[in-house]
């Protein structure tokens, strides 16, 4: 194990269970602005409105002043996050349960728990991954529960690559299928809406040379979110969760192939990039 993580652990036990509460008014313009960048029509949304169910982890920004922004884009750590002495980060998979719908211009509450802090010793290295666990309330009812997994990763060699691993083909036999371009533009939105500033989603050289990427990365949120519309798009029943793996990085500007089988309890989707590797699979679960 890394001596560093090591020696952190102790302090970093401390933060397992450690909770904050973000409130957000969710106004008209905040669901506009994501609606937009989701390419619906932003004057259809109206106060009072229900929100569609999978959108409610697009709101509740951590919101930090420019001073506690990090080299990489994301808050310093122990702001908001465990101190992991790791640099890198990337969004893994999440677990969700979805009961209700937030409403546009109803305050609601996102709940941000500390679920689990594992280090990991593989083939990439040592790794640490942080499990958060996130609560949304509004009129006194739970809507949502997110648990979803970052994992933290060493520095990368100055001039190396990011380790990978041998991807897997993405299965072609499915009920329907999507093409979806991940443009710049849509990318920028995307994390202009979430308030996320990790530098790898839009500035190419940090990634490259800091990161060991080969491009700029496609935020994960937006995959999980773009896939996740789609399965609801291709279904008639209520939305009630989803699983979801990420387990390749797509590039910003990237096309990718969007797959999706009907099954008893929702839709099975995964993703094949141009190559038609594998990218990510994600069940969503409907009633």
């Amino acid at each position: 194990m890394n001596p560093e993580v090591q020696a952190a652990i102790p302090e970093l036990e401390k933060w397992i269970g450690r909770k904050r509460v973000v409130h957000d008014e969710i106004g008209l313009t905040s669901v506009q602005r994501a609606a937009a960048t989701l390419d619906t029509d932003p004057s259809s949304i109206k106060v009072g409105d229900p929100i569609p169910r999978a959108w409610f982890n697009m709101f509740f920004p951590d919101i930090c002043r420019d001073s506690e922004i990090g080299p990489d884009g994301h808050p310093h750590k122990g702001v908001f996050l465990p101190p992991i002495p790791l640099p890198r980060r990337m969004g893994a998979g999440r677990r969700v349960q979805i009961m209700g719908n937030l409403v546009v211009g109803q305050p609601a509450t996102k709940t941000a728990e500390v679920a689990a802090i594992l280090p990991k010793s593989g083939r990439s290295g040592n790794i640490v991954i942080l499990t958060m666990r996130l609560t949304f309330e509004t009129a006194g009812a739970v809507i949502a529960v997110d648990e979803f997994d970052a994992i933290y990763r060493e520095a990368v060699p100055a001039g190396a690559k990011s380790t990978k691993t041998e991807p897997n083909l993405a299965p072609t036999k499915c009920e329907w299928q999507e093409t979806v371009y991940f443009s710049e533009a849509k990318n920028f939105r995307y994390g202009a809406v979430t308030w996320n500033a990790h530098r790898i989603h839009y500035d190419a050289d940090y990634a490259r040379s800091e990161e060991g990427y080969d491009h700029t990365v496609q935020n994960g949120g937006l995959t999980m979110q773009t896939v996740t519309d789609l399965a609801v798009k291709h279904d008639n029943r209520i939305i009630t969760g989803l699983n979801a793996r990420l387990t390749k990085p797509i590039w910003v500007g990237d096309t990718v192939t969007v797959y999706g089988n009907r099954t008893d309890d929702g839709q099975s989707c995964w993703i094949g990039d141009k190559h038609g590797h594998l990218c990510a699979e994600i069940n969503v679960s409907f009633d």
